[in-house]
C-alpha cells in the first residue's frame, strides 16, 4: 500500500476486530477498541484463514499477533 491509499477492508463478526484487509501482503485490521494496523509479509493463506477462522480474534492472536512486523496508521 503506497502512502495515501486506503484499503478496502471487510467487516468481521468479532468481538476484538472489526474490519479485515488484504492487498500485496499487507494484512490491515482495525480493531473494535479503534486502532488500524497494518502487518506486513503476510501470506495470503493467513489472511483467507483469518476471515474463516470460527474465532476471528482467537486466530489474530495465535498466529498474526506476534509474529509479523507491523505499524499502527490510525
Amino acid at each position: 500500500i503506497k502512502g495515501g491509499e486506503r484499503m478496502v477492508r471487510t467487516f468481521v463478526d468479532s468481538s476484538d476486530l472489526r474490519s479485515v484487509g488484504y492487498a500485496n501482503t499487507v494484512l490491515e485490521i482495525e480493531f473494535n477498541s479503534g486502532g488500524i494496523y497494518q502487518y506486513f509479509d503476510v501470506p495470503y493463506q493467513v489472511y483467507i484463514a483469518l476471515i474463516s477462522a470460527p474465532s476471528h480474534g482467537k486466530y489474530f492472536h495465535q498466529y498474526i499477533k506476534n509474529h509479523y512486523a507491523y505499524r499502527k496508521v490510525a
